[in-house]
């Protein structure tokens, strides 16, 4: 008798897929606060990057010119206040939160 043969009855699980990009209610308070920006005239283009570790919603003054600003998620940060965070072009960190919310409405954008 063979005792290295089994019988796997369950063998659904299946490997949870991780998202790589904002969320529905995430990306809606983002394009909230753009809608708003773009009827005051200060944003006029955006764009959207992703890579493994972020995805980034970048906001442009001129569709010609570099991003003004960048909303960015992190998939695995180092401690909860970097989950989102918003940079300037050349990546440097101006505000950070756990809340994407509380952190959009909180940030003076005027005076960024």
């Amino acid at each position: 008798m063979n005792n290295n043969l089994r019988l796997v009855v369950n063998n659904s699980q299946k490997k949870i897929e991780e998202k790589y990009f904002f969320e529905k209610n995430e990306l809606q308070i983002i394009l909230d606060l753009y809608a708003k920006m773009v009827s005051e005239g200060s944003w006029k283009d955006y764009g959207l990057s992703i890579s493994s570790k972020q995805v980034s919603f970048s906001v442009f003054k001129n569709s010609a010119e570099s991003a003004l600003y960048k909303i960015c998620k992190n998939f695995r940060p180092k401690n909860k206040n970097l989950k989102y965070l918003i940079t300037d072009t050349n990546g440097k960190i101006l505000k950070n939160s756990f809340d994407l919310r509380n952190l959009l409405k909180n940030t003076n954008w005027k005076k960024l």
